[in-house]
């Protein structure tokens, strides 16, 4: 079995949860609320159209060691929908290894899906090596770290 990205399933918000507290980390910002598997599960799973997509990738053995999240949203100064990619992110043993280019074919896959013409995200401005994986992309960084990756 290859490593793989699929989209999360009710079972996998514990473990999301899980990598959301070491990102939160990795970032220094203050760890994510007690219940978020909970608070996840409402906005991937609670309605008929989801606020929130959630795609997890795996290890040839099946285990879940990140994710990305991404929700469709609005630009007003472009008048049009895009995606707007909220995380991405993997444990520190995971990363080199293509799985993060595997989540962001999937997160772009998605905007396919929905029709949506680019992706956006940001990165701290410190976070050299996210930057240089973003630029390895393609993506084209505009202030503030924002990106952009045309679909």
């Amino acid at each position: 079995m290859n490593p793989r990205v699929r989209p999360a399933v009710p079972a996998d918000l514990p473990r999301v949860a899980e990598l959301a507290t070491e990102h939160t980390a990795y970032e220094k910002a203050p760890p994510p609320p007690p219940d978020l598997a909970e608070r996840l599960s409402a906005l991937l799973f609670g309605a008929a159209v989801p606020r929130l997509r959630c795609l997890v990738a795996e290890t040839p053995s099946g285990e879940v060691v990140g994710y990305a999240t991404c929700a469709a949203e609005v630009s007003t100064w472009g008048g049009s929908e895009y995606l707007h990619m909220d995380c991405l992110f993997l444990n520190e043993a995971s990363r080199g290894h293509g799985l993060g280019r595997l989540l962001m074919a999937a997160v772009v896959e998605q905007a396919r899906e929905l029709g949506l013409p680019y992706v956006q995200w940001q990165t701290p401005i410190w976070n050299e090596g996210a930057i240089r994986f973003y630029d390895r992309l393609g993506a084209r960084s505009l202030e503030k770290r924002r990106y952009t990756l045309d679909v």
